[in-house]
């Protein structure tokens, strides 16, 4: 399969349909209620005492809306959008042209700011406290310090490692907020608003096989439905019915329970080759064949969620339901400890 469907990073395609399928208002943001209400209220407040909104840090899974959450709000603001990310601003002299071309108001959204190195860190801090940025020009005796005035902006941060934050970093945020997966009547919405958009025809049962198969991850749910989409295009008559929905995902091997191929192999390493668990991260990754960062990120939060691993201090461990899912007889040998 396609390694497209789980891919952390968007796609060139996905940016083209996220940009398209991205809400325009609150109420065509569907899910994540509390966090939409504490931004609402947070900006409401500010609007009222004629002041910039705090700092704001969204952590979780990649494709929950995070970078949405950004452009609703700044456009509830009236504010411009400075988009960039953490990997991007590489030298100081970067940050400085970032920082110094913002106009008061506007919103800066970093994305992967878990990936900032820890000397553009030490720089970000002034400008987010007190809106100034220090500079130090020149080397050794004759070194000075020039410092900067900046507009006032709000910054937004966007990770899916939380822990990889630097303390000072985190603390700066006035707000933290985690975006959880998704229910699956929430992505059944995404999919009835999806279709609108792209003017997809489609039966109802096929929007719950979709959904069911989705990953509780909404940039998941329309990626398959632009999958599936096109199979209804070439196999069926241009619409989206059960059976065109069930033997597309079939073909692309994403299961009911919505497990890909990378899924199952980590499953299948953990409880062949490892007699179930436990199995540290170093050794899970070389040999499954997939690099650290792509199973803490991509894999084992879903795996997680469904109850198929578990995690204790010796490593990772497959669960009851893992065997019993792959159709594997459950030994019970694995040690908690």
């Amino acid at each position: 399969m396609s390694r497209g469907i789980l891919e952390n990073k968007p796609t060139e395609e996905d940016k083209v349909l996220d940009l398209t399928l991205r809400p325009k208002t609150w109420e065509d943001y569907i899910g994540q209620g509390k966090v939409k209400k504490s931004i609402k209220v947070m900006i409401e407040a500010a609007k009222q005492r004629k002041e910039m909104p705090e700092h704001l840090l969204f952590y979780g899974g990649p494709g929950l809306g995070k970078t949405s959450l950004s452009y609703l709000f700044a456009k509830e603001m009236d504010a411009n959008l400075r988009v960039t990310s953490g990997p991007a601003i590489e030298r100081v002299g970067d940050l400085a042209s970032i920082l110094t071309n913002l106009s008061d108001g506007d919103v800066l959204f970093i994305d992967e700011c878990h990936r900032l190195n820890k000397l553009i860190e030490e720089y970000l801090y002034p400008a987010m406290e007190d809106f100034k940025l220090n500079i130090v020009l020149g080397k050794g005796p004759m070194a000075r310090t020039m410092e900067l005035k900046i507009p006032n902006f709000t910054l937004i941060g966007a990770t899916t490692r939380l822990a990889l934050l630097s303390s000072p970093l985190r603390d700066r945020f006035g707000a933290v907020f985690q975006l959880d997966f998704y229910k699956p009547e929430d992505l059944e919405k995404i999919i009835q608003h999806s279709v609108e958009v792209l003017e997809i025809k489609i039966e109802p049962e096929a929007v719950k096989i979709i959904a069911q198969r989705s990953r509780f991850t909404p940039r998941v749910v329309n990626r398959l439905l632009k999958r599936v989409r096109d199979w209804a295009q070439v196999e069926g008559k241009g619409i989206i019915t059960k059976d065109i929905a069930r033997s597309s995902l079939d073909f692309l091997e994403i299961d009911k329970q919505g497990l890909e191929v990378g899924d199952r192999k980590i499953l299948e390493t953990i409880i062949k080759k490892f007699d179930g668990g436990p199995v540290g991260l170093q050794n899970l990754a070389a040999a499954s064949g997939e690099e650290q960062d792509t199973i803490l990120d991509v894999y084992e939060p879903y795996l997680l969620q469904l109850g198929f691993i578990q995690r204790i201090p010796r490593g990772r461990i497959a669960t009851k339901l893992a065997y019993q899912h792959l159709g594997i007889k459950y030994t019970g040998t694995q040690t908690l400890l």
